[in-house]
C-alpha cells in the first residue's frame, strides 16, 4: 500500500509498526508509530492487538514486506507500506526525532 493509504489507516486506528534498527528510528520516524525492530519482532509480537490492523514499514519496504507476512501467519490483518519511510517522507508525511524536532530517513 501507499504512503498516503497507509497514513489514513493509521489517522482510522492501524497501528503503524516500523521495524528498522535503533538508528534508524532515533533519525527520524512517524510521530504515530510504535518501533519495534524485526529480529525483536518474534519475541513481541503476541503483545500486537490482533483485532487492530497492522501496517508495517521500514526504510524501503523489505524489512517490513517480512514482517508483514509474518504477523499474516499469526493470524494478524497486516499490510507493508510499498517504499517505506522513503515514500512516507517524500509523500509529504511527517518524520520526527524522539524529542519532537524534524527527523531523517536513514
Amino acid at each position: 500500500m501507499g504512503a498516503e493509504e497507509a497514513a489514513r489507516r493509521v489517522d482510522e486506528g492501524a497501528i503503524l509498526l516500523d521495524v528498522r534498527e535503533p538508528d534508524e528510528w532515533e533519525a527520524g520516524h512517524s510521530p504515530d508509530a510504535v518501533h519495534v525492530p524485526l529480529a525483536a519482532l518474534a519475541a513481541s509480537i503476541d503483545r500486537l492487538d490482533k483485532d487492530q490492523p497492522i501496517v508495517t514499514v521500514c526504510r524501503v519496504g523489505g524489512r517490513s514486506e517480512r514482517a508483514a507476512a509474518a504477523l499474516l501467519q499469526r493470524g494478524y490483518d497486516a499490510v507493508n507500506l510499498a517504499g517505506g519511510m522513503q515514500a512516507w517522507q517524500a509523500a509529504g508525511m511527517p518524520v520526527v526525532t524522539e524529542s519532537g524536532e524534524p527527523g531523517q530517513v536513514i
